[in-house]
């Protein structure tokens, strides 16, 4: 039996299970039908994810890089109404569980939850053999409330977070956006660089240690909050050919800030992609591009 210690307040809820990286359109839509059962029968609404991706353990050079970190993931879901989020450890104890003992150990003794609501593709138990006929079958049993959500589509595809995924990678920010439902979030630590864009009047916060997938090299649009107060952020990622740099770097210009963010954590939603980079044949022909990059990022992004 898996030790979990779920809030009292929690107990006796109705659950979704899942990964929920990236927490995009076909989780939000889940969730919200969980919302609805939730109220309808006087419960909590809760959203029980995975750390690490169980990928992770069973086949590591497979696993993908993630959409949310842990915390990110949690901000997410309590913003699609959740009243709570469990994390559950992923261990080879939990992986070794048959779906049998997991509804009974995790679902029923955990949880003890009076409702469940999942997605048309749900597999749980060990090498994934159970599926939502086998889920019903057992909620139907142990006289638990169970609801099937209906899959979102975009474009007669079914809305994934490895789509999502792909498309980060492929430099398609704003479909990504898109299918998200939300801004994309890079979280890191501001750290010292050349100070090349302070000396031709464009400041950059340099991020470091980034925990979520970066997205393909190229210039993005989006915004920050410093202070309580929302600014524009243009954003490069990549390195500097014009300055035969070729370093990998995320540079963010943030549009009518003036301070020291040295240290300081940094999150900043990218919410449409501008350009590719590129070598320009001087410093001068740069600094025009760059005038024109940050002026179609205060055009695209309202703060």
């Amino acid at each position: 039996m898996i030790s979990l210690q779920v809030p009292s307040d929690l107990l006796g809820g109705c659950i979704s299970i899942g990964n929920f990286d990236g927490v995009h359109t076909g989780h939000a839509t889940m969730l919200r039908a969980l919302k609805e059962l939730a109220t309808s029968l006087s419960k909590p609404a809760v959203a029980v994810t995975f750390d690490p991706h169980p990928i992770v353990l069973l086949r590591p050079e497979f696993a993908p890089p993630v959409l949310t970190t842990p915390e990110e993931r949690i901000r997410l879901l309590k913003q699609c109404g959740m009243d709570g989020v469990v994390v559950l450890p992923v261990t080879w104890e939990l992986l070794e569980m048959s779906p049998l003992l997991f509804f009974n150990d995790v679902i029923q003794h955990c949880f003890q939850a009076t409702g469940i609501v999942e997605g048309p593709n749900f597999q749980f138990g060990k090498d994934r053999a159970g599926t939502v006929a086998t889920l019903k079958d057992l909620c139907t049993s142990a006289d638990i409330t169970f609801r099937v959500a209906e899959a979102v589509e975009d474009a007669s595809q079914m809305v994934s977070s490895s789509r999502i995924r792909t498309l980060l990678t492929e430099r398609s920010l704003s479909q990504a956006v898109k299918l998200l439902g939300h801004p994309y979030r890079l979280t890191g630590y501001v750290e010292q660089g050349a100070q090349r864009g302070r000396t031709i009047g464009f400041p950059t916060a340099n991020l470091t240690g980034i925990g979520s997938l970066i997205p393909a090299n190229g210039v993005y649009a989006g915004r920050t909050e410093i202070d309580s107060k929302y600014y524009a952020v243009a954003v490069s990622i990549g390195p500097n050919p014009t300055f035969a740099d070729q370093r990998q770097k995320i540079e963010c210009h943030i549009v009518g800030y003036s301070g020291d963010l040295y240290s300081k954590r940094l999150a900043v939603d990218l919410l449409h992609d501008i350009r590719p980079l590129c070598s320009f044949p001087s410093v001068d022909a740069l600094v025009q591009q760059i005038q024109t990059d940050v002026s179609e990022c205060v055009r695209l992004v309202h703060v």
